[in-house]
């Protein structure tokens, strides 16, 4: 018997949702997202009022949640991250309960565990077939890896996914399972391809950053991890990508075999896999059109879930067998606390998504960055926000100098061995008050928008009204 339900609004009451209900929605399409939206505007015309959302991430695509907010739909939030658009109005006290923020690995960890609880998923799906098995690596709005929507399908009381691209059953290469899912929707469209995935994404030609991304490959270098069996995970940023490539140039001068790539994954990476430097690339969530392609064709690279990346309840995750995660941040204070969820007005702007999650695993974590952006400085007495906690980082590298947590003497060591321009942190500081002046302390209320929960499910900190 086929679960394909006549219309969205179908679903949703065969779903049994009512007023108070939790609901789930994955992050892969991005801002080229229509499916949360979507499912809210049907929520809302039908009455059905006071939801928590528990999405993977918030983009800027989903500005239309504001609305909902203020009207009452939605009162709770709990996600990994939120982009500027939604953060702001959130920041100034449009939602009636604070945000959970979780870290990826600690979402699905929540999610797993009965922490967090969801009654009904909603699944954008870019190719499903009538009984619900469905995957992210073929259909006009294809986005890859489905990697964090794993745990809702498993877990959730309902599930019901939403695709564009209907197909007979049965779908031979599916990443979820029909085995998870109640319902099916055809919708005619669950995205923007060009929100959801770039066709390029390309290095920086900023030249401190370049500068930056030089000094973080020496780095890893000089810390002895850069050998045979290396494992290695960077952003999808500019600098970040140099950094990629920096460490790409070195593998394969010394024909240095490594492991596995890991976390988000960019066409870089992909180069990286072919040209041999990485037996497998690990992928959770693909950022653009040659990712894409790769997870489709390459058995080298392979989809995994969230708890396969970075649970901390897990049995294992690839998490912990990094060796280097290369990481950035909107502010780092003289303990190494980094911040990523505010801005330096503090406005809520983004989330750690997996930063604290690798930075916890990996042997080498460094935060590269600028001493300042847009003449703000970055590093700073004490951040307005921990997003990691300061014992997991173990450098800061800027354009003005190294700087290496005193909890890693022999990193330090390996370093100003290799002639790299080791500095102390206090004076990375300095250097940018110098330049930028003293940082100004916003003004905040005394309500809690937002409460920083970490990886292990302990509250890190919380981010105050503005």
């Amino acid at each position: 018997m086929s679960k394909l339900a006549a219309s969205l609004k179908v679903a949703i009451e065969a779903s049994g949702l009512r007023n108070g209900m939790c609901i789930s929605f994955h992050h892969h399409l991005r801002s080229g997202d229509f499916v949360l939206n979507m499912v809210m505007d049907a929520v809302s015309e039908m009455g059905i009022r006071d939801l928590t959302i528990n999405a993977s991430s918030i983009h800027d695509g989903h500005k239309p949640l504001v609305e909902h907010m203020k009207s009452g739909v939605v009162t709770g939030l709990e996600t990994n991250y939120i982009g500027p658009v939604v953060g702001r109005a959130v920041s100034q006290g449009v939602l009636k309960n604070p945000v959970i923020f979780r870290t990826h690995g600690g979402r699905a960890s929540a999610i797993e565990t009965g922490t967090s609880k969801i009654d009904v998923a909603f699944i954008a799906a870019p190719t499903a077939d009538i009984q619900g098995n469905c995957t992210g690596k073929t259909g006009k709005s294809a986005c890859g890896s489905l990697g964090y929507a794993f745990v809702d399908a498993m877990c959730a009381g309902k599930v019901v996914v939403i695709t564009d691209n209907l197909v007979e059953y049965p779908l031979a290469d599916y990443s979820i399972s029909e085995v998870y899912v109640d319902c099916v929707v055809e919708v005619d469209s669950i995205g923007d391809p060009q929100g959801i995935v770039s066709g390029t994404t390309r290095i920086t030609r900023d030249p401190i950053a370049l500068r930056i991304a030089d000094m973080a490959a020496r780095v890893i270098e000089a810390s002895g991890l850069l050998k045979n069996e290396f494992s290695f995970q960077t952003g999808a940023g500019g600098a970040s990508l140099a950094v990629g490539q920096n460490i790409k140039e070195r593998m394969l001068k010394k024909k240095i075999k490594g492991s596995f790539a890991l976390g988000g994954t960019t066409g870089y990476l992909v180069d990286m896999l072919e040209a041999g430097c990485f037996e497998t690339i690990l992928d959770v969530q693909c950022f653009d059109l040659k990712a894409v392609e790769s997870l489709r064709g390459n058995p080298k690279h392979v989809e995994i879930t969230a708890s396969h990346y970075a649970s901390p309840t897990a049995k294992s995750s690839a998490a912990e067998m990094l060796d280097v995660v290369v990481l950035g941040g909107t502010q780092i204070d003289v303990s190494f606390n980094v911040n990523v969820h505010t801005d330096s007005n503090g406005y809520i702007i983004g989330g750690s998504g997996g930063h604290s999650d690798v930075a916890a695993g990996a042997k080498l974590a460094l935060v590269i960055a600028p001493l300042s952006r847009a003449r703000l400085s970055i590093v700073v007495d004490q951040v307005l926000n921990i997003s990691t906690p300061g014992r997991c980082v173990d450098a800061l590298v800027t354009q003005c100098g190294i700087a290496v947590n005193p909890l890693q003497p022999e990193l330090r060591h390996k370093l100003l061995e290799a002639g790299l321009p080791v500095v102390e942190i206090e004076d990375l500081r300095k250097m940018a008050e110098e330049l930028n002046g003293v940082p100004h302390t916003p003004m905040f209320k005394d309500r809690v928008v937002g409460k920083i929960i970490y990886r292990d499910g302990t509250l890190l900190d919380e981010i105050f009204q503005v």
